[in-house]
């Protein structure tokens, strides 16, 4: 493939607001194989030992479609790129490696649900889904797409950037049935969460993420979940004592 990533989006339950939804949008660096990476510079860059990088400058951008989304809240991020800046091909931004995965998880409060406190961030580009309106077609908005994923980058060697763009539909899946991946994200997000005491926790419990992580956790033994795990485990005994 010509893109660099592969890119996962998927929307379930919120499982601390039950009336609110979770969205996960998970993004990873092709292998060296599969990258647009030319050859003679992965090998060389393996052999000393450094990150073989597939991508720079990557942004991202999330735009949520009105009819759909009353607010949002991007999770675990306090400042955020400033508008004029996602098209802006003299600003730079982060590297991705060949490999390296990474996730963002956006709590989304849909219209006519019971709002908690969420930050509603203007889109960047020109609206894609317009401002709501009655007098706005349902085709015109757009209404069966909740979001759209857009995602810049340069090559290595480029200098102007190229885009990624994925629309995305909320078929309403509820949380029991959500990916591993996705259960263990929402795991360390409310993790995070009650350690700061944040004001969007909710409902959750360090035995709810535990739960959780654990259903996360993958059939495949992995070292890092497995450290989330005992981390989470300390934590309750920590507020046991």
């Amino acid at each position: 493939p010509d893109e660099p990533f592969s890119v996962h989006v998927e929307v379930a339950g919120c499982p601390w607001a039950d009336s609110h939804r979770l969205v996960r949008i998970g993004f990873r660096g092709r292998d060296v194989a599969d990258s647009v990476v030319k050859t003679a510079k992965v090998v060389a860059q393996q052999i000393a030992g450094t990150p073989v990088a597939i991508a720079k400058d990557v942004k991202i951008q999330v735009e949520f479609n009105s009819a759909q989304v009353a607010s949002y809240h991007l999770m675990g991020y306090e400042k955020r790129m400033l508008r004029k800046d996602f098209k802006n091909d003299e600003i730079d931004a982060g590297e991705i490696g060949a490999g390296n995965a990474v996730t963002i998880l956006y709590e989304v409060v849909p219209v006519g649900a019971n709002a908690n406190p969420a930050a509603s961030i203007p889109p960047v580009d020109p609206l894609k889904y317009g401002t709501y309106s009655t007098n706005t077609t349902q085709a015109d908005r757009r209404s069966n797409e909740m979001l759209t994923v857009k995602l810049r980058y340069k090559t290595p060697d480029g200098d102007k950037s190229e885009l990624i763009e994925r629309a995305v539909v909320d078929d309403g899946e509820q949380f029991a049935n959500a990916s591993a991946d996705f259960k263990f994200a929402a795991a360390v997000a409310e993790f995070g969460m009650l350690l700061r005491d944040s004001e969007f926790k909710g409902s959750g419990t360090l035995g709810a993420v535990l739960e959780w992580a654990e259903e996360g956790k993958g059939a495949e033994r992995n070292e890092y979940r497995a450290g989330f795990l005992e981390l989470v485990r300390k934590a309750q005994a920590l507020k046991r004592g």
